[in-house]
């Protein structure tokens, strides 16, 4: 906008520069009258992300228009409030997110360490590792004196390896705890200090969890790779598991499969923590979440904030842990209402357990919830109880039962009455049918996993009626095959004059798969080596396509091979051994022979024997360029390889 009104071009970058390398202190940039966008050209400005940007430089954008300015963020501090005149239209906070399933909520995982919390101490006279802050060069010297540091100063002054390798490494053996029953890690996303310790960070990832670079990487201003394509990689694909960031990722971006943060930083900033969190709360449906973690059994229900340095201790903020009884099953807690305990804590808990069982419910699940909960949603009966001991939703309700008027303060026993009434409508609802019903939703939707009792094989095989029904098919096809062997060329040649089968081509092949798919579908190729799988315990793979499965049944009906063998298989390894012996001498064939000689190899393996006529068939031009390589050399090749590969 800026650029409109000053009808000149501005530089894009802007949009891209480090929030934390902004220079903030610069001059604002002034705006003219512009009569083509004049003052009062909008009613509305609508600002997203308002907690940033528009205090500093660009203000005076705002401050052109004679409009009314909307502000959007899910992050206000001291400016914003100051900026709108403390003139909050609507409030939508996090936990009413969690309840109506716009947001996933968080449990938090603790790991300590003693130099985490204390830092170390390095006595004098010892040698120690050293290196440059930006060129890494490493070297060694000797302390004068004393080192001590503290918390603060580590990553910083003083880097620990074994105190990042100490918290990845409890990570790494803790993720059956924190994440049970996954077989990747989940997409996770780590906090750090500095670009520094990003790279200390990710080396010591990729080292602990034994893979390769793909696995972890870094997503900072200072990446090697363009940021933008790591993030779209994390968004979208398997690898990376773990990015490694600074700040880059506190705002602004979107990644909805990430299920993990942790903060290997401190933040003292509110605002920009529950920015920082937010990398977690988005939703995620159980099909999209398959697609980048496919062992996960549900949608994305909650994210896991592991605190490596005391992050969410030492912060008071405005989002937290709604499940305060983590270690009640839901059971007891659809139990203990029903029995009329009504403390904030088990409401809040069973709030935030009902909004997860929410998000994996089917339609017909929830409708049938509805029946029984008397006409109430999930998620309402969810938001009754939070909303009972919310003091804003009871203040309203005070106001609207009493008509209290403006500037005039509720009695205590007014507001009494009120929370009392929220709290019991609140646990009106669960009654021993609705109970019973919630709980059997939750079984059918999770399943124990028995890792105790090491069960044994008494048997493993087909039934004999489904070995009956296979050999039939077998007997109707071998019987489809003798009936049309004076009809089908290939037939023809192959059960009456056998003398001739070095005439049968890829075409006459292809034309009986053809027939047989026209007159009898269920005699397509792979479904009658299904059948001899069926009733006899095959030594050969499947092969790879329907002409090649043809030709191996057909040889086998035929007599040719005594076993059912994939064809394209026995070819593959006569046509190795062919080729190393043919090499062995001066003779070494070029790449554009070693082309053409998979070609035949090919064919071969889809037809008894191949002609250099099946080349045209292949691709256009195909038997003249292979003339063109290897001359009357080509007939001689095919002849021999027909003889060599089908041996």
């Amino acid at each position: 906008m800026y650029s409109i009104l000053k009808g000149e071009p501005i530089d894009d970058s802007a949009e891209d520069l480090n929030p934390n390398e902004y220079n903030l202190n610069k001059e604002p940039q002034p705006v003219d009258y512009n009569p083509d966008v004049p003052m009062e050209f909008f009613d509305f400005v609508i600002i997203d992300e308002c907690h940033r940007s528009i205090y500093n430089l660009w203000r005076q954008v705002l401050d052109y228009f004679d409009a009314f300015l909307i502000g959007l963020t899910a992050t206000p501090d001291s400016r914003t409030y100051a900026f709108f005149n403390e003139n909050v239209v609507s409030e939508y906070t996090h936990e009413q997110a969690v309840i109506d399933g716009v947001n996933v909520g968080h449990e938090v995982y603790m790991i300590e360490t003693e130099i985490s919390e204390k830092g170390a101490k390095l006595p004098m006279n010892i040698y120690v590792e050293t290196r440059e802050k930006l060129s890494h060069k490493k070297c060694w010297q000797q302390l004068d004196e004393d080192i001590k540091y503290t918390k603060k100063e580590l990553d910083k002054k003083v880097i620990n390896p074994n105190q990042i390798r100490k918290i990845i490494s409890t990570f790494y053996e803790n993720l059956p705890i924190i994440f049970p029953n996954r077989k990747e890690v989940p997409k996770t996303l780590i906090f750090a200090k500095t670009d520094s310790h990003a790279d200390d960070i990710i080396k010591i990832v990729r080292e602990i969890f034994g893979e390769g670079n793909d696995f972890c990487k870094k997503l900072t201003y200072k990446s090697e790779e363009d940021p933008k394509s790591v993030l779209n990689q994390f968004r979208n694909n398997f690898m990376p598991r773990i990015c490694v960031t600074v700040d880059m990722v506190a705002t602004r971006t979107d990644v909805k499969p990430i299920e993990c943060l942790i903060f290997m930083r401190d933040v003292k900033s509110k605002n920009y923590f529950e920015q920082m969190k937010g990398r977690g709360t988005r939703t995620f449906n159980h099909e999209n979440l398959k697609l980048v973690s496919p062992s996960a059994i549900t949608a994305k229900t909650h994210f896991v904030i592991v605190d490596a340095i005391g992050v969410t201790k030492t912060l008071k903020t405005d989002s937290r842990p709604l499940d305060k009884k983590t270690s009640e099953s839901l059971k007891n807690l659809l139990a203990a209402v029903a029995l009329g305990a009504k403390d904030e804590d088990l409401f809040t808990t069973l709030a935030v357990r009902l909004s997860r069982l929410a998000n994996i419910m089917t339609d017909n699940e929830k409708e049938r919830f509805k029946e029984k909960a008397g006409g109430k949603s999930i998620n309402q009966v969810a938001a009754n109880l939070l909303n009972a001991y919310d003091t804003d939703v009871i203040e309203k309700e005070v106001i609207k039962k009493y008509n209290i008027p403006e500037n005039s303060t509720p009695s205590a026993e007014q507001i009494e009455t009120v929370k009392n009434e929220l709290v019991r409508n609140a646990a009106m609802s669960f009654n021993g049918e609705l109970n019973q019903y919630i709980e059997k939703v939750r079984q059918d939707h999770y399943q124990i996993i028995d890792n105790i009792n090491i069960d044994t094989l008494n048997f493993a095989g087909w039934s004999e009626e489904q070995k009956i029904k296979s050999e039939q098919i077998i007997n109707d096809f071998r019987e489809y095959l003798n009936k049309n062997k004076d009809t089908i060329t290939a037939l023809k040649i192959l059960f009456n004059e056998p003398h001739r089968r070095r005439e049968i081509t890829y075409k006459m092949i292809k034309e009986l798969l053809e027939k047989i798919k026209e007159e009898k579908p269920l005699f397509a190729p792979t479904y009658i080596w299904r059948a001899y799988e069926n009733l006899k315990n095959l030594k050969s793979q499947k092969p790879e396509n329907e002409l090649i499965a043809l030709v191996s049944l057909v040889r086998n009906i035929c007599d040719i091979d005594k076993e059912l063998t994939a064809f394209d298989a026995l070819v593959d390894r006569n046509f190795q051994r062919w080729i190393f012996k043919k090499q062995e001498g001066t003779l070494k064939f070029t790449e554009e022979q070693m082309y053409f000689l998979r070609k035949i190899k090919e064919n071969i393996a889809t037809s008894f024997y191949t002609v250099a006529d099946d080349l045209e068939e292949m691709e256009q031009g195909g038997h003249a360029r292979a003339y063109n390589i290897f001359g009357d050399k080509l007939y001689e090749i095919i002849d021999e390889m027909n003889d060599k590969l089908t041996a």
